[in-house]
């Protein structure tokens, strides 16, 4: 693993929520110990994401120095690699210039974005939703995956996680994150059991005090479970993970929706219908069922630790506890 992730208090990035995360949410989550990051296209104007980066970097440098025995983790910065994003080229010149320690790429791989990254000795982690996207990333040069599996927020894929981390891992040995339906830390001990270094949750996130998220969508994730996910590809042209109540909100049927053209993809701010993506349109992962409460970052964080620890312990009994068959 890179020494990257040694200042980790738990094994886990907090992903990128569109719309969502900016610079409040992801310097909490860097200091409660778990990777922050934010999608470049959350600031607009472009030159916004100048003053986050140097926002996030000046308050971490002060965290650092007035807290050295218990130092922030690292952040990142989400880009969409896909040809649609005609901010592409300024928004990576301006993490160049902050020299950003983690690069997510989405939508796409190149070989460019992740040769520019290394040149500022970052790392590059590339979401991937099957095994051949896997190798092409990897083949481009990205050094570490996210596996993006059913029942992940936002744009997610259709494969058991078990079966994702079981493919990737025959052939990659590189830092290995898991999306989808991570809310707790059992969850994150479940990841690496199956052969993931890291977990990868969002949606948790949304119904924190530090999001940029309506009350009412903070709300909708405390009250909702998996049952209230729907899997569509109206609203960006890619298939991912929305809440029920927003889609009926908006005053469409859930269980009838139309499939889109992906050629039409948008990602910005509307996709293919007039309800907008993100915005009226809720994405969530079907993990929210563990959360009970909206909470400030730090004491979700302290949460998913107590549990995490609590269910290494437990697992650690019954292993001990287990005979088998052949006994």
């Amino acid at each position: 693993m890179p020494s990257i992730f040694n200042r980790l208090r738990l094994p886990l990035i907090g992903s990128p929520l569109f719309i969502i995360s900016g610079p409040e949410l992801v310097i909490a989550q860097c200091k409660a110990g778990v990777v922050g990051s934010f999608p470049s296209l959350n600031a607009r104007p472009q030159n916004l994401v100048d003053e986050w980066l140097h926002q996030i970097t000046e308050e971490l440098a002060a965290w650092n120095r007035d807290n050295p025995e218990t130092p922030a983790a690292p952040f990142a910065v989400n880009q969409i690699v896909h040809k649609s994003n005609d901010r592409l080229d300024a928004d990576m010149a301006t993490c160049a210039k902050w020299q950003v320690p983690m690069v997510i790429t989405s939508l796409g791989a190149r070989e460019d974005v992740n040769n520019a990254v290394h040149g500022w000795c970052g790392i590059v982690m590339h979401d991937i939703i099957d095994d051949r996207f896997a190798r092409k990333a990897v083949e481009k040069g990205a050094d570490g995956l996210i596996a993006v599996a059913a029942g992940a927020g936002g744009h997610a894929g259709t494969l058991s996680p078990l079966a994702l981390i079981s493919e990737l891992r025959q052939w990659f040995d590189g830092p290995l994150a898991l999306s989808g339906a991570i809310g707790n830390g059992q969850s994150i001990l479940a990841a690496q059991a199956m052969g993931a270094d890291l977990a990868y949750a969002g949606s948790a996130f949304i119904a924190t005090r530090e999001a940029n998220a309506f009350e009412a969508y903070k709300d909708a994730i405390v009250e909702g479970r998996a049952g209230d996910i729907v899997y569509s590809n109206l609203f960006t042209g890619v298939h991912g993970n929305y809440l029920r109540g927003s889609i009926v909100k908006a005053g469409l049927d859930p269980d009838n929706l139309p499939v889109s053209d992906p050629s039409k993809m948008n990602f910005g701010s509307g996709g293919n219908t007039d309800a907008k993506a993100w915005k009226d349109i809720w994405g969530s992962g079907q993990g929210i069922g563990s959360i009970s409460e909206v909470k400030s970052v730090g004491d979700y964080v302290d949460q998913l630790e107590r549990e995490y620890l609590a269910a290494k312990v437990d697992l650690a009994a019954k292993s001990a506890s287990f005979t088998g068959w052949r006994s």
